[in-house]
């Protein structure tokens, strides 16, 4: 099936726009905007309501497209608890591995609801909770050990795992205080791997459900890819809203931005070593760090699978890390200097993850209307974005 967004993109900007610098991070807003529609249905069909996970696209700049649509972000941290607060608006929600004190106050100062990983976290700051004067709704996340990510890295029901409550340590437990629970199970995945963990889900925690006023089903629902079954979403949104009386929420982040923006680069060497291999002015490590991480291969316009056609070519990073390399490609001729690529689906976890690292220049971030026919380049970087993280 076409993906109207990918679309969108292979229109908006040619790989030779000298309006772009590079290496250059360029968000579509029109096929953002697609996104947010699409996710402001589920919205509206179900009741559920929707924050966008700051983790994986924060670019605050399109903050009051966002808040047109969703209900507000959820935050990892202090940092991106403040940002919601300040630049998105809505709801503010954290939830995270651990809490400071510091962190805590902080927090409370922000958030509509916190998330607690541990009991022990909830004992130590319930009382603190409780004085704060501010209507925070306080939650446990929970651990339904029903693994679904794809890799172990993104499984945060793996044997072991540090994120979430198991079932057996409820036992026990008062849970005055507690008015929801919280999950976040999936990664990149369709709505049948939702099923299969509210299954779970309610088999191990059923009995608590009726007490809690809320659920957040977390991430990882890939609810804008084109194949993604909405309607089996909505069905089973509706009908757990409906059998255990609380509001759900979801929190994607992929999904908002997903096929939303490219990653411009050029060509500055090609050399040769066993195979040609070319030199681009970006960096796997330090620009798309999940290349390496997850690992995945990203698209790159106009090439195919290695063989597919007459020109096999490794493109590799900046850096000084060894495999820093992004993968092999197949082009119609051979790269040369000064040859642009675009890198698909770069919106997402590019810009909240890049590093300085060798004190390599972070990508410009522009933004491309189609619809009004415009990019703007809103932020670049140089020696003080580098300097000022050290000391």
């Amino acid at each position: 099936m076409p993906d109207p967004a990918r679309e969108s993109v292979a229109k908006a900007y040619p790989a030779d726009n000298p309006a772009v610098p590079t290496p250059c991070y360029i968000v579509d807003t029109a096929a953002l905007r697609r996104n947010l529609e699409i996710l402001a249905g589920i919205r509206a069909r179900t009741g559920c309501r929707i924050l966008l996970a700051l983790k994986a696209f924060a670019l605050y700049r399109l903050a009051p497209l966002v808040r047109d649509y969703l209900d507000g972000t959820c935050a990892t941290s202090v940092h991106e608890a403040r940002l919601g607060r300040e630049e998105f608006g809505g709801e503010v929600h954290a939830c995270a591995a651990a809490f400071s004190e510091p962190e805590l106050d902080a927090l409370l100062e922000t958030c509509n609801h916190i998330t607690f990983n541990s009991f022990s976290q909830w004992h130590r700051f319930r009382d603190r909770v409780a004085a704060s004067g501010r209507p925070v709704a306080c939650g446990l996340r929970i651990n339904p050990r029903q693994s679904g990510a794809p890799v172990p890295l993104y499984d945060p029901c793996a044997p072991g795992s540090r994120l979430g409550i198991v079932r057996e340590a409820f036992e026990g437990e008062d849970l005055t205080g507690i008015s929801g629970l919280h999950f976040h199970a999936l990664c990149q995945q369709n709505a049948d791997a939702l099923e299969r963990t509210l299954d779970a889900v309610e088999a191990q925690f059923g009995d608590l459900l009726p007490a809690m006023q809320w659920m957040n089903f977390g991430g990882g629902h890939h609810i804008t890819r084109p194949d993604y079954d909405r309607d089996r979403l909505c069905m089973r949104l509706e009908a757990f809203q409906q059998k255990y009386g609380v509001q759900v929420y979801l929190e994607p982040g992929e999904a908002v931005a997903l096929q939303a923006g490219v990653l411009v680069t050029t060509v500055m060497d090609v050399l040769h070593n066993d195979m040609p291999i070319a030199i681009l002015d970006t960096s796997a490590a330090c620009h798309m760090p999940d290349v390496l991480e997850m690992p995945y291969r990203p698209d790159v316009r106009g090439a195919g699978m290695p063989g597919e056609k007459a020109h096999t070519i490794r493109l590799a990073g900046l850096s000084c890390l060894a495999g820093d390399v992004i993968g092999d490609y197949a082009f119609d001729h051979p790269l040369q200097v000064g040859d642009r690529l675009i890198l698909e689906d770069m919106a997402i976890y590019t810009m909240v993850k890049n590093t300085t690292f060798n004190g390599l220049r972070l990508p410009s971030i522009a933004l491309h209307d189609p619809e009004e026919g415009t990019t703007e380049v809103i932020r670049t970087f140089g020696y003080e974005d580098f300097r000022t993280r050290l000391s």
